[in-house]
C-alpha cells in the first residue's frame, strides 16, 4: 500500500513541477515570441498575465469539482487540457492563437494543481504528510532553478527545429505519461461533504480581474483614453460587486470561493497583501529583466536564464535559514526577507545604470544571490505565520484563497511593471531605453517588496505562532482534527 502511495503522489507531484516550471520557462522566450510573431509589448505582457489569471479565477473551482466528482478525474482533465493548450501554443500562427493557447493552459493547471493537496489529505494522516509537504517544497525550488535555463536551453539550441515552440512541445510527451500513470496508479478519491460550485462568483472575478488588468496593460498604448479608464473603473465596480455577492454566499451556504469572514482577521489579510505584493513584484522583475538583457544586450536564451541561477541558490540558502528562525521569530523573519529583496533590487539597478552595455553575468551574482536570500526568507514562514490566527476548519478556504491571491498578485505585478517598462522603452527598443525601461521597472519592484515588508509588520506575533505550532503538534501527534 506504501508502494503505491508514494507513486500515486509522485505523478501528482511531478504535474506540479510541469505547471511551476511552466510559468517561469515562458520568460526567457518572450524575445524570441516577440520577433517571430510580431507581438507589441502588450501582448507579451498578455503571455504571461492570460496564464495566471486563468490559474487565479479557476483554481478554487478546480478544488471543488475534484472534490465532487472524483479527484483523479479532475486531474487526468487538467493535464489533458494543459497538454492541449501547450500543442497550441506550440503551433500557433499568430500571437492571438498563442493567448488562447496560454488560457487554455492556465484553465488546465488550476484543474489539476489543486488535486495535489487534496490528494495528500485523503492518502496520509496528519503525521504522514510533513516529509511529503517538504518533498512539494524542494520540487517547487527545482522548477524555480531549471525553468529558466531548460527554457534558455531551448530556445538557443533550437532543440527540435523550431525555436521558441520547443517549450510548449515539451508538455506533449509529459502531459501523455502523467495521463497514462495517474490512470494506474492514482486511486479516486472525493469528499465526503464538497462545497458547491460558484458560477457567478467566478464570473464576476474574471471580469472584474480582466477589466482592471487590460485597463493596465492596453492602457498605455491608447494614451489612457477615457474609454480604457472606464473599463479599469468597471472592472472595479464588478470586483466591488464580487466582494458583496460573496459576503451574501458566505452567510447563506458557506460555500463562497473567497469567505470575506477570514478577512477580518488582521493577520490573515496582511499575509495576502505581503503575498500578493511579494509576488507581483517579482513577477514584474522577471519579465522585464529577461527581455532588457536579451534584446537590450543580445544576450542569448541560455544566457538570460543561467543568469538567474545565483537568484535561485540564494533562495535555497535562504530557505536553509529561514526553515530554522521563522518558528522563533515569526514575522521578523518575512519583514527582514521582504527588505532584503527591496535593497537587492536597487542594489540590481543601480549595477544595471553603472555598467550599461558592459554589464555582465558576474556583476549581477552579488545582488542576486542577496535577493534569493530575501525570497527564502519571505515565502517560508509567510504561511504558517499568517495563519496561526485562523482556525484549522478554516485551513482549506485560507489556503484557497492564498493560492489564488498568489496569482493574481503575479498578474498585477506583471501588468504594472511591464506598462511602466515598455512606457518607459517606446518605440525605439534600443539598449539604453530598454535599460532605462528596466531601471524603472525595478524601482516598481523595489516598491512591491517595501509593501510587503509593511504588510507584513501587522501578521501574527511570535506568541501567537508558537500557541498555533503547539496546537499543531499535540493534534499530530494524537492523529486528529485540532479543536480551535
Amino acid at each position: 500500500m506504501e508502494h503505491l502511495r508514494g507513486r500515486a503522489m509522485g505523478v501528482l507531484i511531478f504535474a506540479s513541477f510541469m505547471d511551476l516550471m511552466d510559468a517561469t520557462i515562458v520568460n526567457v522566450a518572450l524575445p524570441s515570441i516577440r520577433t517571430s510573431l510580431d507581438a507589441t509589448g502588450e501582448q507579451l505582457e498578455w503571455v504571461v498575465s492570460s496564464y495566471l489569471l486563468a490559474f487565479a479565477v479557476l483554481m478554487i473551482t478546480g478544488g471543488r469539482l475534484g472534490d465532487m466528482v472524483g479527484r483523479r478525474r479532475m486531474f487526468v482533465i487538467g493535464v489533458l487540457a494543459f497538454t492541449a493548450g501547450s500543442a497550441l501554443a506550440c503551433a500557433a500562427p499568430t500571437i492571438g492563437v498563442l493567448l488562447v493557447a496560454r488560457v487554455v493552459q492556465g484553465a488546465g493547471a488550476a484543474m489539476m494543481v489543486p488535486q495535489v493537496l487534496s490528494s495528500l489529505q485523503a492518502l496520509y494522516s496528519p503525521r504522514e504528510r510533513a516529509p511529503i509537504y517538504g518533498v512539494i517544497g524542494a520540487v517547487s525550488g527545482m522548477s524555480a532553478v531549471l525553468g529558466p535555463v531548460l527554457g534558455g536551453w531551448l530556445v538557443s539550441s533550437d532543440a527540435f527545429g523550431i525555436g521558441w515552440r520547443s517549450i510548449f512541445l515539451i508538455n506533449l510527451p509529459i502531459g501523455i505519461a502523467l495521463v497514462v500513470l495517474a490512470l494506474r496508479w492514482v486511486p479516486e478519491t472525493r469528499s465526503e461533504h464538497p462545497l458547491r460550485l460558484d458560477p457567478v462568483g467566478v464570473l464576476l472575478a474574471t471580469t472584474g480581474l480582466l477589466g482592471v488588468v487590460y485597463a493596465l496593460v492596453e492602457g498605455r498604448q491608447v494614451d489612457w483614453a477615457p474609454w480604457i479608464l472606464a473599463v479599469g473603473a468597471a472592472g472595479l465596480v464588478l470586483l466591488a460587486v464580487f466582494v458583496s455577492q460573496q459576503r451574501r454566499r458566505d452567510r447563506r451556504t458557506g460555500s463562497a470561493l473567497l469567505p470575506m469572514r477570514l478577512f477580518s482577521d488582521r493577520g490573515f489579510s496582511a499575509g495576502l497583501v505581503t503575498q500578493g505584493a511579494f509576488q507581483g513584484a517579482l513577477a514584474g522583475f522577471g519579465l522585464t529583466f529577461t527581455i532588457y538583457v536579451q534584446t537590450g544586450l543580445g544576450w542569448s536564451a541560455i544566457h538570460a536564464g543561467a543568469t538567474m541561477l545565483p537568484f535561485s541558490l540564494g533562495a535555497f540558502v535562504g530557505t536553509a535559514v529561514a526553515v530554522p528562525l521563522g518558528t522563533r521569530l515569526g514575522k521578523v523573519v518575512v519583514v527582514g526577507g521582504a527588505l532584503v529583496q527591496a535593497v537587492a533590487t536597487v542594489w540590481v539597478l543601480a549595477t544595471v545604470s553603472e555598467q550599461g552595455d558592459s554589464l555582465s553575468t558576474w556583476s549581477l551574482v552579488p545582488p542576486l544571490v542577496v535577493c534569493g536570500i530575501g525570497l527564502g526568507l519571505l515565502v517560508v514562514p509567510l504561511v504558517d505565520v499568517a495563519l496561526a490566527t485562523v482556525p484549522t476548519s478554516e485551513a482549506g478556504a485560507s489556503s484557497g484563497t492564498y493560492g489564488t491571491i498568489q496569482q493574481v498578485g503575479a498578474a498585477l505585478g506583471v501588468a504594472v511593471a511591464g506598462t511602466v517598462f515598455f512606457h518607459v522603452v517606446g518605440t525605439s527598443y534600443d539598449a539604453a531605453s530598454l535599460r532605462d525601461g528596466l531601471v524603472a521597472a525595478c524601482w516598481v519592484a523595489a516598491a512591491g517588496y517595501a509593501l510587503a515588508g509593511v504588510a507584513s509588520l501587522l501578521l501574527p506575533s511570535r506568541g501567537q505562532v508558537r500557541a498555533h505550532h503547539e496546537a499543531l503538534e499535540h493534534a499530530l501527534a494524537a492523529d486528529r482534527p485540532v479543536a480551535t
